[in-house]
């Protein structure tokens, strides 16, 4: 069944939710009451998008984060060389070697990727995108039965 231009993209409102867990358990408890969930939509409404500060990025920060990053792949890479190692000694130097490696290219890198940032961004985050509403939207024709299994939902908590 195609979505009409008269039907919303998702059928049509059987809840409406103030969070996305409060409608994952409603269609949760619906599953639970053997309704055919595969007919139900969660559409959030009202999108914003939340940037939390962490912190302050500093020389130091930057650095360290790229020492980190490229000591991993420097660790996988020296990892991958020490398959053609011929004895226990140059797979640990195949390593070590890896590891040195990666952790100063990380750290060129970083530094290179925060200088030519002139300062226009020095702070740390973490973003996410949030619904203002979460509307459980139903195929029409089970949407009855569905209103009445949430009109039970509700009153259970």
């Amino acid at each position: 069944m195609s979505a009409s231009v008269s039907m919303p993209l998702g059928g049509v409102q059987v809840g409406s939710f103030d969070s996305y867990e409060q409608a994952q358990a409603a269609v949760d408890y619906l599953a639970d009451q053997k309704f055919p969930v595969e007919n139900v939509t969660i559409i959030g409404s009202d999108l914003r998008q939340v940037e939390r500060v962490t912190g302050r990025l500093t020389w130091g920060r930057v650095l360290a984060a790229g020492a980190a990053g490229g000591a991993w792949w420097g660790l996988f890479v020296g990892l991958l060389l020490g398959i053609f190692a011929v004895d226990g000694s140059a797979w640990i130097g195949s390593l070590l070697t890896g590891l040195l490696i990666g952790l100063l290219f990380g750290m060129l890198f970083a530094a290179i990727g925060y200088s030519a940032s002139r300062g226009r961004r020095d702070f740390t985050s973490t973003s996410t995108v949030v619904a203002g509403r979460y509307d459980v939207m139903c195929n029409p024709a089970r949407a009855e039965e569905a209103r009445a299994h949430l009109a039970r939902f509700s009153l259970r908590g």
